[in-house]
Formats: C-alpha cells, sequence, structure tokens
C-alpha cells in the first residue's frame, strides 16, 4: 500500500471489501465507497450513487498516465488496460485531504471496479442492471 494514502478515519456502514493497489484503493461498506488515492479519499454514499456503466477507452488509444506536481506532493494516475474500468455517476460526494473535508456536487468517476467489489457496491446501495 502507499505510505501517503490518508487513512480512513471513519466508514459508514459494515465493511465488506477492500481492495488496494499502489496508486489507488477502493473500500466498500454495506453504506458508501472509498476511492483512495495518495493525500486524498473520495467518499461516496451507495444511495448518492446515480448509474454505474462500463467505460471503454476509444479503440486505437494508448494507456494514460498523468503524473501532477505539487507543494503537498506527487500524485500520479494511471488508466492501463487490464481490469475493467466504470463510469460511476454520483449527487454528492466528500473529499477528505490534508487540508479538510469537502463536499463535492455532482461528479463522476472513471475507477478500476473489481467484480466482487461491484456486486458489493449494487447489492448494498440498490442498483440494479439493466441489459
Amino acid at each position: 500500500m502507499n505510505d501517503n494514502f490518508i487513512s480512513i478515519k471513519t466508514l459508514d456502514g459494515d465493511l465488506k471489501h477492500s481492495h488496494k493497489k499502489h496508486d489507488f484503493g477502493l473500500t466498500v461498506s454495506t453504506k458508501e465507497l472509498v476511492f483512495q488515492k495518495p493525500h486524498v479519499n473520495y467518499h461516496i454514499r451507495l444511495e448518492d450513487i446515480i448509474s454505474i456503466t462500463p467505460f471503454e477507452q476509444p479503440i486505437g488509444s494508448r494507456p494514460v498516465t498523468f503524473h501532477n506536481r505539487r507543494a503537498s506532493g506527487d500524485e500520479m494516475v494511471n488508466f492501463h488496460t487490464g481490469m475493467q474500468h466504470y463510469r460511476v455517476y454520483v449527487r454528492e460526494a466528500e473529499v477528505h485531504n490534508r487540508s479538510g473535508i469537502f463536499t463535492l456536487g455532482s461528479v463522476q468517476f472513471v475507477l478500476p471496479i473489481l467484480q466482487d467489489l461491484l456486486l458489493a457496491i449494487s447489492r448494498y446501495g440498490g442498483l440494479d442492471a439493466i441489459s
């Protein structure tokens, strides 16, 4: 796990699944999804998720790497093939960073989500699959 991750201080609901990689982490409880990146956590209440749809990179596109250097630290975002990515639309999310806690309005995330975590999100968030 990345040493620059901020620990999750509070988690609403009961912990169900957690997946950590070097540059991101996903934690699912019965009430929320927490997306972790170095220096920031995004807390998303499952009831605030509007939709989750598969995300496919355009054909012929190359993997994307974004490197952002700021006084607060380094952030590297990788989008590589391998894990299935999903576009998650939410009504509201909370940002926890080293400066405090902030609320975001309507926002979308493109996240790599393992099947077990996706099933837990849909089960506890009351989402149904539409073909």
